[in-house]
């Protein structure tokens, strides 16, 4: 049995203000000495019930930690993927369908985010064709918020106008990026989505640039989504037969949305 001290000594009693000592006995870890000082307005517990909570409360405190500093990181991911206010917290549960191909394309691009790994493998990509305010920036968002959160990836949104102004940013004297930058930063990311593709009559320039894009990413094996009013005929005229082409290699994915527009039933 140890033997446990009830003494108190002149340093307990004029340093530390030891008034009393009392043996008690603690279910868990057995007799201890209960110590009452006259800095504290109560009798000490158990020290090793204390230091069991003192640890509780590190590694509680670590584990916070780590909590805020992934919520960070992916609030970072988030806002560095530049996906539109509106769009960013969009996710598949709350894409509506009302049809069977509505629900085949909700499947499809649930399943391309769920198997991203193998697309990225082929460096395969997905094509949301079609009309207006049928939902496909929303899948899109969809795609690269579960890239994001579930995997731990990068993905980054642009439309060709947004794509285009960034890239002739750099061409300004007072840039503070080069032209190899931004064009790097639009091949680095696991995903990249190019939206709004076809919008306005495309020129020489546009063509140029969305192909070394395309191109870059194509021989990096990174996917790319590009979403368009055009369905996949008028896309080719539009983007070229070299981007289209690369868009296509590894059966690259078509959704064509040709169901009316969504936004009618709320005007």
């Amino acid at each position: 049995m140890v033997s446990l001290d009830l003494n108190i000594s002149d340093i307990e009693r004029n340093l530390c203000g030891v008034i009393d000592k009392q043996l008690c006995n603690c279910e868990q870890h057995g007799d201890f000495v209960s110590v009452t000082s006259s800095k504290t307005d109560h009798p000490s517990g158990c020290p090793a019930c204390a230091e069991e909570d003192r640890r509780l409360r590190e590694d509680r405190e670590v584990l916070e930690q780590a909590a805020k500093a992934k919520s960070k990181k992916l609030e970072q991911r988030l806002g560095a993927a530049m996906i539109p206010k509106r769009f960013v917290e969009k996710s598949f549960t709350e894409y509506h369908c009302t049809s069977k191909q509505q629900e085949a394309n909700l499947a499809a691009c649930r399943a391309y985010a769920q198997h991203f790994a193998e697309h990225a493998a082929a460096g395969r990509c997905l094509a949301l064709l079609g009309n207006p305010g049928t939902g496909k920036t929303h899948l899109s968002a969809a795609i690269s918020r579960h890239l994001i959160n579930r995997l731990g990836m990068t993905a980054v949104y642009r439309t060709v106008s947004g794509l285009l102004q960034y890239i002739k940013g750099s061409y300004d004297r007072n840039s503070d990026y080069t032209e190899a930058q931004a064009f790097a930063s639009l091949v680095e990311p696991d995903l990249l989505i190019i939206d709004e593709v076809g919008a306005t009559k495309a020129n020489d320039f546009e063509q140029a640039t969305l192909f070394t894009v395309i191109n870059g990413r194509y021989e990096a094996m990174r996917p790319t989504i590009v979403i368009s009013n055009l369905f996949p005929t008028d896309l080719r005229e539009v983007l070229g037969e070299r981007s289209f082409d690369r868009l296509s290699e590894a059966s690259g994915i078509v959704l064509v949305f040709d169901w009316a527009s969504a936004r009618k039933d709320i005007l």
